[in-house]
């Protein structure tokens, strides 16, 4: 899955942050809904703009962004240390 065609983020909308394509629902939002249970038929259901496409899309996003394990291992090992 190529996100970079459903994917996208502007200045003028949601701060910049990453949304889906022709609409205002952020990557962060979508992924908030998965984490707190939300099955996919009932995001689908509740906003009936959004596609299967759309959300392979936002996972294919996120997976793009967290698969640098450095990063991950780096963030973690920082948060540790705080405790």
């Amino acid at each position: 899955m190529d996100w970079k065609d459903r994917i996208v983020a502007t200045p003028d909308t949601l701060f910049g942050k990453p949304r889906i394509k022709g609409t205002r629902i952020g990557v962060e939002f979508v992924m908030q809904l998965f984490a707190s249970g939300w099955t996919e038929a009932q995001v689908l259901e509740s906003y009936p703009h959004l596609t299967r496409e759309d959300l392979q899309a936002v996972f294919a996003f996120v997976h793009d962004c967290i698969k640098d394990e450095d990063f991950i291992m780096h963030h973690l090992i920082d948060e540790a240390s705080v405790v």
